[in-house]
């Protein structure tokens, strides 16, 4: 199905309906009960982290400016759900980033809550207008919304394959994490609850084929990285029952902070296989089929059509201060 979405996309196909008739009565009364029950707190607007991380690694002697990163997508990018800059993704992944390249960070976040994969354009246009040119690496969390508000898989992966080509063709690397699997929304029944799932999993296969196509590597958010979501959803979501909780968003970036890393080729890590970790090297099609039912799953392209299946080694990431100003651009470019 993921297959068949992806050259959809290619090929201008339209949408690739996934419910049959019977269903839709069932189903039209299950997503009016998961209004009622999702987003029944009030999520606050995501806090602004944009700035500078790790100014403490720009030491006396001369050397290369900070590492630019920008994020993407939707409120998972941008960070809704939490109060404190130092929660939010960017700011993890930042600083989480400076701790490893032990060099200083600048963060750009262009995410807006509630966007779809039609408002990437918009977003990388407004990365690529910036005068201190492209960033150095991008990541862009998008899909969920695309699910909720019903737009065709097939136009869905479009859009975002279209963005990570223009940022790759801008020297930009990018690193996408797939749509996460609604499945989890603790408020939603069956059979929705299946629907949403099959959806987002076939969304995020999907995304992983045209991403790794166009030169980017993928991680599965899944049920947003890892078993703690089911097993504690109180904890994990915040107080709209919908988004994540500051716990939720470190688990996250701790599986994206990796791949971010390894881009750059600051990651600690050999690039050998480890068959005793599930690594392998797989079809594009199968690999993006392995990633979405295994959250943290990276995929990376290797020689057409294959790609590497890779689990990397997390790192417990850094306490996160809130972010320092943001420099100018005179500043961001001095050694």
């Amino acid at each position: 199905m993921a297959r068949r979405i992806a050259a959809g996309a290619a090929y201008g196909g339209g949408s690739i309906g996934l419910l049959g008739v019977a269903a839709v009565g069932v189903v039209l009364a299950e997503v009016q009960l998961a209004k009622r029950n999702v987003g029944g707190g009030v999520a606050p607007l995501p806090p602004g982290a944009d700035g500078l991380y790790g100014r403490s690694f720009a030491g006396p002697e001369p050397g290369p400016g900070p590492l630019r990163l920008a994020l993407l997508g939707d409120s998972t990018a941008a960070g809704q759900g939490v109060r404190r800059a130092g929660q939010t993704p960017g700011a993890l992944l930042a600083s989480g980033l400076a701790a490893v390249a032990e060099r200083p960070v600048v963060l750009r976040n262009v995410a807006l809550p509630g966007a779809r994969s039609d408002d990437l354009e918009r977003q990388v246009s407004l990365l690529l207008a910036s005068p201190t040119g492209p960033p150095d690496v991008c990541v862009i969390m998008i899909g969920a919304n695309d699910v909720t508000h019903r737009m065709p898989a097939t136009q869905s992966v479009r859009l975002l394959a279209a963005a990570v080509r223009r940022l790759r063709t801008a020297g930009a690397e990018v690193v996408v994490g797939t749509c996460p699997d609604l499945g989890t929304i603790e408020p939603v029944y069956q059979p929705l609850r299946w629907m949403a799932r099959r959806a987002s999993r076939q969304l995020a296969a999907a995304q992983t084929i045209v991403v790794v196509e166009q030169g980017g590597r993928t991680v599965s958010l899944g049920d947003l990285l890892g078993p703690e979501f089911a097993a504690n959803p109180r904890e994990m979501f915040g107080a709209d029952n919908y988004h994540p909780s500051a716990e939720g968003y470190a688990t996250a970036a701790m599986a994206v902070l990796p791949t971010v890393c390894a881009v750059l080729g600051v990651w600690p890590e050999t690039d050998r296989l480890e068959p005793d970790r599930h690594e392998d090297m797989l079809p594009v099609a199968k690999a993006a089929a392995e990633a979405a039912r295994e959250a943290g799953t990276e995929v990376t392209g290797a020689r057409a059509p294959w790609a590497l299946l890779k689990h990397r080694r997390r790192r417990r990431l850094p306490e996160t201060a809130a972010p320092e100003p943001a420099p100018s651009t005179e500043e961001a470019h001095r050694p």
